[in-house]
């Protein structure tokens, strides 16, 4: 997984973290041409889904 530079996100209206060291990293990159994603936390699985109107829900 390839974080993406904050240079390549100029345009969006979205904040980026204050802290340099924080990765950033387009959703896209984790649900490719799909709307969701299993991310594993621990042992624990939660879904990452991308909605209709383009919007983040995550369960687990």
């Amino acid at each position: 997984m390839n974080s993406v530079p904050p240079s390549d996100l100029a345009g969006k209206t979205a904040r980026l973290p204050e802290q340099s060291d924080v990765p950033v990293v387009d959703v896209r990159q984790l649900v490719g041409t799909g709307r969701e994603v299993i991310l594993m936390h621990l042992g624990e699985a939660y879904r990452l889904r991308v909605t209709a109107r383009d919007r983040l829900i995550l369960t687990k």
